[in-house]
């Protein structure tokens, strides 16, 4: 894919969606990590669902902390591997407190130290609380950079890479959210909807689903 194809594809975004929001509920950088850390391998409607509740009883490292973790997983348990997350919470916890003053670290490698923090949260966390122009790569990200031509590669940090180096400054700051909420709604993994895809002029998809009949 050339230049001119990948500003164009993100210039239909920009024109569709000029300032993308990711779907999480938060209202302060401790409750977007952990609303990220509880979204692994869940769906953003099951996590905003428990923590709705969840930051109505604590919503800070230390008022979490007092919860411990048996009284964390009563309210994260409809959310997957919920055990192995709450403990990872509390850990996190522990570590603001006494590593960071109870401040979410706007650091990527002090991020990746925290329990349950990996690449992706790091970067969604640096991106949306810090405006940081870093590129989360989730499952819907890697299948579409993948499949469209726009930035090819055999693994996620492969793909953030070449994202990082082919997407024009411009948009890098929302690149990420856009591509993920196509992923989302428009270029689904199984069946993606072509007809209604504002960069299906410019996408090299071989395979792409018939227009819809006028």
């Amino acid at each position: 894919m050339n230049p001119a194809k990948r500003h164009a594809i993100f210039e239909r975004f920009y024109q569709a969606n000029p300032e993308p929001r990711g779907e999480l509920e938060f209202n302060s950088s401790f409750e977007l990590l952990i609303a990220v850390i509880l979204s692994a391998q869940a769906t953003d409607i099951s996590v905003n669902r428990a923590t709705r509740g969840l930051y109505k009883k604590a919503n800070t490292p230390k008022a979490i902390l007092k919860l411990g973790v048996a009284g964390l997983e009563t309210h994260i348990k409809t959310i997957g591997l919920y055990r192995t997350k709450a403990r990872n919470i509390i850990a996190t916890c522990q570590q603001l407190l006494s590593e960071h003053g109870g401040q979410v670290p706007h650091d990527r490698a002090a991020l990746e130290a925290l329990p349950g923090v990996g690449r992706k949260t790091a970067n969604v966390v640096l991106n949306i609380a810090f405006g940081e122009p870093t590129i989360a790569v989730d499952t819907h990200l890697f299948r579409i950079a993948n499949r469209t031509g726009l930035a090819p590669g055999k693994t996620p940090l492969a793909v953030e890479q070449k994202l990082l180096k082919v997407v024009p400054k411009a948009y890098l700051q929302h690149a990420h959210h856009w591509l993920i909420l196509h992923g989302r709604y428009v270029c689904m993994a199984r069946k993606p909807l072509c007809a209604n895809c504002v960069i299906e002029r410019f996408c090299e998809y071989r395979h792409k689903t018939p227009q819809l009949a006028s």
